[in-house]
């Protein structure tokens, strides 16, 4: 049964009720990818909906450009990779899209090394079936939809001998630090483009798993990221402990990330991205116990390093990056405010 793109609700067309009682069955297209390294041309045989290009040396995104050949074989005009979307502070990552070429031709950054990119197909694949709950999946009211709903392989989580790459870890909540995903706006697949972050995080980034622990679309919807286990409550285990991801290095274990879908650079979030966003983070602060307008020392539990920042941050309170978006990080102050409110 093929993936349908018309409800992206879940992003997969819902079959047969299954055995296991509160599931049916919906099939999701299996996502190819192809990786390569430097700058030479590469074609492929699937088409292609997003490059990943990864880079060392340099957070900037300066001097960095794709060109991509479609389907008849013509290779297109060069196009400036733009923001460096959310990036670390030793080196630079986007998702790109295409709009389904055959392949692509890149420049690195001014400054950049180890060239790494990732041709990814995430709606035309061979189905792949799956489980998902019949009923909507809510954290204390608010719906989100699960791992499988957005057609999260959970094979990815694993590496060749079945161990699991990244092990779950989990340490008390401290903070929420925002994000923007850099991808395109107006995106007509999302649950797509989550499962393309979360090839891209997964394998090439070789985290294990999605950096993020929730990430919302423009329509509102709100995915459910990085595993945690089988406990109903996301991104937790049943003691209210934050399951470690990788959103920002250095500082992950306790930090809780949101990503909006998108590029907030230019223009904010939607109205139903926002309000979105604000249910999210109200009923976290309250589900935690914090202050969504304070300032807060956190402390990693790791390695012991300090840093004080909001506690309701934006990426850019962490380290050098344009994440999430400047018109994003402006709208941080109104999200305290609306967070704090009784609304």
């Amino acid at each position: 049964m093929a993936a349908t793109t018309q409800d992206n609700s879940t992003a997969g067309s819902v079959g047969t009720p299954s055995d296991t009682f509160g599931t049916t069955t919906a099939s999701f297209p299996s996502t190819r990818a192809q990786e390569a390294t430097g700058e030479a041309p590469l074609k492929t045989a699937f088409p292609i909906g997003y490059v990943g290009v990864q880079w060392a040396g340099t957070a900037q995104a300066d001097g960095g450009a794709i060109r991509v050949i479609d389907a008849g074989g013509a290779m297109g005009e060069w196009q400036a990779f733009g923001g460096s979307g959310c990036a670390e502070a030793n080196g630079g990552a986007l998702l790109i899209p295409v709009n389904q070429a055959s392949g692509y031709e890149l420049k690195a950054p001014d400054g950049a090394i180890g060239l790494r990119s990732l041709a990814l197909d995430c709606t035309r694949g061979p189905g792949r079936e799956v489980k998902v709950p019949t009923d909507p999946t809510r954290l204390r009211g608010v719906v989100y939809l699960s791992r499988a709903a957005w057609g999260a392989d959970e094979s990815l989580r694993f590496k060749p001998d079945g161990t699991e790459n990244t092990p779950t870890a989990f340490y008390p909540f401290q903070t929420i630090t925002l994000h923007h995903t850099a991808t395109a706006n107006a995106d007509p697949d999302p649950a797509a483009t989550v499962r393309g972050i979360y090839q891209f995080h997964a394998v090439t980034n070789d985290w294990g798993d999605i950096g993020y622990h929730f990430l919302i679309d423009e329509q509102g919807r709100i995915y459910e990221g990085r595993y945690s286990g089988d406990d109903v409550l996301p991104a937790h285990d049943r003691d209210r402990k934050l399951v470690t991801a990788f959103h920002v290095g250095g500082f992950n274990s306790g930090n809780l990330g949101i990503a909006l879908l998108g590029t907030l650079t230019e223009q904010g979030p939607t109205d139903a991205a926002r309000i979105a966003l604000t249910r999210l983070v109200r009923v976290l602060t309250r589900l935690h116990g914090v202050d969504p307008k304070a300032t807060v020392t956190y402390t990693n539990p790791v390695n012991g390093t300090r840093k004080e920042v909001p506690e309701i941050s934006g990426h850019q309170d962490w380290m050098p990056t344009e994440c999430p978006g400047a018109t994003m990080y402006e709208a941080l102050t109104r999200l305290r405010e609306d967070v704090a409110g009784q609304g």
